[in-house]
């Protein structure tokens, strides 16, 4: 550029000489002014640049075009807010005091205005999807970066001076739960959606330039691209080696050039020389790293070889994001310029070619090939200018082989699922006696995509609700597909199925062996009934069918079913359970899940028996009266221990003593009697007259046992 304008001042005041030393002058000025752009000797923005979030002052806010990924950088935040819970005891329940964390910021995402942004990442899990839907809740605001903003209502709450940040789109967390990222602020990258449509690289270039840039430069689609930390230089230079030219001055301006343009004629009798450098100095291989689309906006890389000598490798790293397939061409397109390269040419012309700058094109008489001018310079002899072959036109991406992203680990983008909730009091799991009352809570979603849910109880009919946590891991869920009749409690049913429909297609359930399922294995709770299966198949989508059965496990009662209770297996990380108050034995509480998915929150009422505290019944008994009135009951204990079948003796008692209560005949005439051992003979004075029922409990050492009844048989 002022190459051309001191040439013109030095042709007015001293002729053709004149403007050859202005030619020599405005090209010193060039190449230190406008070097960096008609050279390579400038990197475009590192890679690294946009990837980790930052909070630095002066840091670089990016200019986004097209779409793309960035960390942005948090302009504005709030200390950590504490919040204390107490969750309310209530009928002897002791309170529970916790902590947690939420923060309030703001990230910058451009420093122009965008349309908008599309998925979210957190940690590098999906926080927010393609479909605009949250996977955690989340309350944001987005600012567009318009002249017309105004501040945050948040930020101006807070602040005495709170700007609007006109110009530079960005996003205001309020107050968003640090739980599950380790109680800090996370590191966020957002898909940032820089214009409705996707740009030319020479739009991208004019918007860069601001007014440097003449003419409308390559047409080629620029996925997307953000400035980073580099110059408008660098940044020009990018953009030219993606689209296979350079920048040339235009009068006060700059203007894209390729070998498309018409190039000047070299005379025939200019004297010439050409210089052939050796293979070896043309790299092995070039490789493109940029930002892929196909894989989440993750580093991708392509690359271009040839056959022969050499071990020199080239890595050229663009900040913008790229099909593979462009980006493949682009390497193929390196690497032939790169073996053009090897051969350059010095052409010397008389003073009449003073107006030749280094970017212009030349042919030679005779040839297609074009040449470019890299360098010119005056001396005795004329102007003498060095020259390198270019393509005969723009081969970015012309003739490209197959282009691959490859393998990523991309973030499930699953749409948000409704809470599916299976809860019960249950004995307990393990081979330990139980001490505190809870509810057994499983739950999982009507899709794949469930993110948990919080819990909350109410034991006074929904008047008011207390914290009880969240969910656990995600369990097998479903419900019966067919009503099941009540089974034996002694005896593997062979010959009995249990069908239950699982709540989506990524549910499975497997069968074992005979060892794992005496060990306990394939645990499942259908409705309040606990039940092991071994053999599961699948005979339809979703669909499951279980055979060969142990019913009523941990003491409970093999019931019927109607078709839809609901099922779950039992896994160790699976289930959450809810303390309880001892006094709340015969209540019924209320349970209700509230996940980011649900429209409304799922709720359910379990009736509160003591069974997760409380021994199993007796079996076995048998009430025997004799000719003198007297009733003998006899029965066998269970215990809450040793499950596990043992061939050295009774199971263990597992509580602090052993003790029965006896009840003969029903209603208000029904007659009670405590028993220390198995066994009791009632006298004939404490048998109501007519009286043909007895039942027995286990007085356990936290609450009785479920009645084991029968009716008194003659001598």
């Amino acid at each position: 550029m002022a190459t051309l304008v001191l040439t013109a001042v030095g042709s007015a005041v001293g002729g053709p000489v004149g403007g050859a030393l202005g030619a020599a002058l405005g090209n010193a000025v060039d190449r230190r002014v406008l070097g960096p752009v008609l050279t390579r000797t400038r990197a475009g923005g590192r890679l690294t640049d946009l990837k980790v979030q930052t909070s630095s002052y002066g840091t670089p806010i990016a200019k986004v075009f097209g779409t793309t990924r960035v960390a942005g950088c948090v302009i504005w935040a709030t200390d950590l807010i504490e919040t204390r819970s107490v969750t309310r005891g209530g009928k002897g329940r002791p309170g529970v005091e916790g902590y947690r964390y939420a923060a309030s910021f703001a990230v910058a995402l451009s420093a122009r205005p965008i349309v908008g942004i599309g998925r979210i990442w957190a940690e590098g899990k999906l926080l927010r999807g393609a479909a605009g839907d949250w996977k955690s809740p989340v309350t944001m605001r987005l600012y567009r970066g318009d002249e017309a903003q105004t501040p945050d209502p948040l930020i101006a709450a807070l602040e005495d001076q709170a700007p609007a940040y006109r110009g530079t789109a960005y996003a205001v967390f309020e107050n968003l739960p640090l739980e599950p990222f380790g109680n800090r602020i996370p590191s966020l990258s957002f898909e940032v959606i820089g214009d409705a449509a996707t740009p030319t690289i020479g739009a991208v270039a004019g918007a860069l330039g601001v007014g440097a840039i003449v003419g409308a430069g390559p047409q080629a689609a620029l996925p997307g691209y953000a400035t980073g930390g580099e110059s408008v230089a660098g940044a020009l230079e990018m953009l030219a080696t993606i689209a296979g030219g350079w920048f040339v001055p235009a009068g006060g301006a700059l203007r894209f050039a390729d070998t498309t343009d018409a190039p000047l004629t070299v005379a025939a009798d200019a004297a010439m020389s050409e210089r052939r450098q050796p293979i070896e100095t043309v790299p092995q291989r070039v490789r493109v790293s940029c930002y892929d689309p196909a894989r989440d906006y993750q580093i991708g890389v392509q690359q271009a070889g040839r056959p022969g000598g050499g071990w020199r490798e080239d890595a050229q790293e663009l900040s913008a994001a790229l099909e593979a397939v462009q980006a493949r061409g682009l390497a193929q397109a390196l690497m032939k310029r790169a073996e053009r390269a090897r051969v350059t040419r010095r052409v010397t012309l008389d003073a009449t070619a003073t107006g030749i700058a280094p970017g212009d094109a030349l042919r030679f008489p005779g040839e297609r090939a074009t040449w470019r001018v890299t360098r010119a310079e005056v001396s005795a002899r004329g102007v003498v200018l060095s020259l390198t072959p270019q393509d005969s036109g723009s081969e970015t991406g012309a003739g490209t082989a197959p282009a691959d992203a490859g393998r990523v680990l991309a973030a499930p983008d699953r749409p948000v699922a409704a809470t599916m909730l299976v809860a019960a009091e249950l004995p307990s799991l393990d081979d330990g006696r139980g001490e505190t009352l809870r509810l057994a809570v499983l739950a999982n979603g009507d899709a794949s995509g469930w993110r948990g849910a919080a819990l909350l109880t109410s034991d006074d009919d929904g008047a008011s609700w207390e914290e009880a946590g969240g969910t656990a891991a995600p369990a097998i869920v479903g419900q019966l597909a067919a009503a099941v009749a009540a089974g034996t409690e002694w005896l593997t049913d062979r010959h009995a199925t249990i069908d239950v429909v699982l709540a989506h297609d990524a549910l499975t359930l497997l069968s074992i062996d005979d060892a794992t399922l005496d060990r306990g294995g394939n645990l499942a709770l259908l409705g309040e009934e606990l039940i092991q299966f071994r053999d599961a198949e699948q005979i339809g989508p979703r669909r499951w069918r279980l055979s060969t059965l142990l019913r009523a496990r941990r003491g409970c009662v093999a019931q019927a079913h109607a078709a839809g209770t609901a099922f779950a297996l039992i896994e160790r990380g699976c289930v959450a359970t809810i303390a309880l108050p001892r006094a709340q034995v015969g209540d019924t509480i209320r349970l209700l899940a509230s996940g980011i998915g649900d429209a409304e929150p799922m709720a359910m009422s379990i009736a509160v028996t003591g069974a997760s505290i409380a021994p199993p019944s007796p079996v076995r008994l048998r009430a025997v009266r004799r000719g003198g009135g007297e009733v003998d009951v006899s029965w066998v204990r269970r215990s809450r221990l040793g499950w596990r079948w043992g061939d050295d003796g009774d199971a263990p008692l597992g509580e602090e003593r052993e003790r029965y209560r006896v009840t003969i005949g029903d209603g208000a005439g029904a007659r009670v009697i405590e028993s220390d051992a198995a066994s009791v003979t009632v006298p004939a004075t404490m048998v109501p007259a007519g009286a043909a029922r007895v039942t027995v409990r286990q007085l356990g050492t936290l609450a009785a046992s479920a009645a084991a009844g029968g009716l008194i048989e003659g001598e």
